[in-house]
């Protein structure tokens, strides 16, 4: 299906700013003035910058053949602020083309707007993409159209936000309304344009959480047409297993009908049910699409990708799609019928990693002693192959799954300590997936040369 050509209806409200006109006009020229001095800047000293990460990028592949990272990062920031700089100025054309200060909300101008907002997101995603040599493979295209639909994404790092304007927006030519939290308003390009289409901001410890999903349940009303959809990321933050199994052992204390559903997932948050169940309660003609992926795991900071994994990493996408009617009337049904969504997602990545494994597994990298010994010299010892990417990928699935175990289990001790009820038969299974990931991550270790890990 091509871009859309005629923008919605103005059927559906844009939610009222937060702040006063004035105040969010000079939160916006701010941000403007620090992108446009940083963009200055940055282009300024590029070629220092360049010839330093090369120079460190050549010091670390001659000593451990790490990719060239820190070159990459230089460009993936100039290439950021770049597109930022573009959004604003994208929609500030629009603005004008829609008349400026003496125009106001049209379908001339959210067409501009939304053609702005896809364009943004998918140019951030194209230097990713281009930088680090990411592949992309997607199953289940074919279900995203027609709309209504209530989108429900994975969000497991900071470049999976780019994701649905690039497999969604653009090739279905579909109109999103986002639900986005608060703390990306501090870019200007987001902050203007989230006042121009439907779109819902919301603060994650708000104390008006009442408020805050009346907001949300806006957003999906009067959703009908067949370009048009409401999305939203359930867990609400990007995942670790440190965060989930926080999670987990929140919702036991606070929700014990839901604690075994959430106890179940390994992958992913437990959803945070406000909003996706406002938005099913209010879009009653909407499907439910879910939007999976796998690849962009543990990509959470800058830092995180300065380990070199993120290169040649091939993402996997997946959709599923849930007709309006599988969707159960009553909230605890319709809290059971999401949960089995999330878990299906949940287990599919579970496979795409099982087949990561097999395709590459560790004892097939693990290199003999004699290989390890017969580079030539008598200080080559030293200097040992380093494991494969895939394998690299693989210890550090295993090493999230062991501190996932470890962390989960020492909450329910610090829970056992404080005197609050506990169940041995917990404790003990518990203790028995603890210690299962830890031996699986040693012999993994063990078997591609890598140094053990320590707890602690």
């Amino acid at each position: 299906m091509a871009l859309a050509t005629e923008a919605p209806a103005l059927t559906v409200p844009l939610l009222p700013a937060e702040e006063s006109p004035g105040a969010r006009a000079f939160n916006i020229a701010r941000g403007i003035l620090v992108e446009s001095v940083l963009f200055v800047v940055l282009t300024a000293l590029l070629p220092l910058l360049l010839f330093t990460g090369a120079l460190v990028d050549l010091g670390l592949w001659l000593r451990t053949r790490k990719p060239w990272m820190a070159v990459r990062l230089v460009l993936m920031g100039w290439w950021f602020v770049l597109g930022e700089v573009r959004g604003w100025l994208g929609l500030t054309l629009a603005w004008l083309l829609a008349g400026g200060p003496f125009g106001g909300d049209s379908p001339r101008r959210r067409r501009h707007v939304w053609y702005m907002q896809r364009t943004w997101m998918a140019g951030h995603l194209l230097g990713v993409r281009t930088l680090f040599g990411l592949r992309f493979e997607v199953e289940g295209d074919e279900l995203v159209e027609p709309g209504p639909l209530l989108v429900l994404v994975r969000h497991a790092s900071i470049i999976d936000n780019t994701l649905p304007a690039v497999f969604v927006s653009g090739p279905h030519g579909m109109f999103l309304r986002y639900v986005i939290k608060h703390e990306l308003k501090v870019l200007p390009t987001l902050d203007m344009g989230a006042r121009w289409v439907p779109t819902c901001v919301v603060r994650r410890a708000s104390g008006d959480a009442a408020a805050e999903i009346a907001r949300v349940r806006t957003l999906a009303t009067h959703l009908h047409g067949a370009d048009e959809g409401a999305l939203i990321f359930p867990e609400g933050t990007r995942h670790t297993p440190a965060k989930l199994a926080r999670a987990q052992e929140k919702i036991r204390e606070s929700d014990p009908q839901t604690a075994d559903l959430a106890d179940r997932l390994h992958h992913l948050l437990p959803p945070r049910l406000g909003g996706p169940l406002a938005l099913l309660d209010a879009g009653t003609e909407a499907d439910v699409l879910v939007f999976g992926h796998v690849g962009l795991d543990g990509f959470e900071k800058i830092s995180d990708i300065w380990s070199g994994g993120l290169v040649g990493t091939t993402v996997r996408i997946r959709f599923w799609r849930y007709a309006r009617a599988s969707v159960p009337d009553g909230e605890r049904e319709r809290i059971a019928w999401l949960y089995a969504c999330w878990q299906e997602l949940d287990d599919w990545i579970g496979v795409q990693r099982e087949r990561e494994a097999a395709e590459s597994p560790v004892e097939a990298v693990a290199t003999s002693g004699a290989d390890r010994h017969s580079l030539g010299s008598p200080g080559a010892t030293d200097v040992a192959p380093a494991p494969s990417k895939s394998v690299t990928d693989e210890i550090a699935a295993l090493r999230a799954d062991a501190r996932h175990a470890q962390e989960k289990l020492d909450l329910y001790r610090a829970k056992s300590y404080s005197m609050r009820e506990t169940s041995p038969e917990r404790m003990r299974e518990l203790e028995r997936r603890a210690t299962e990931t830890r031996e699986r991550l040693r012999f993994a270790e063990r078997q591609a040369g890598a140094p053990p890990t320590r707890r602690g």
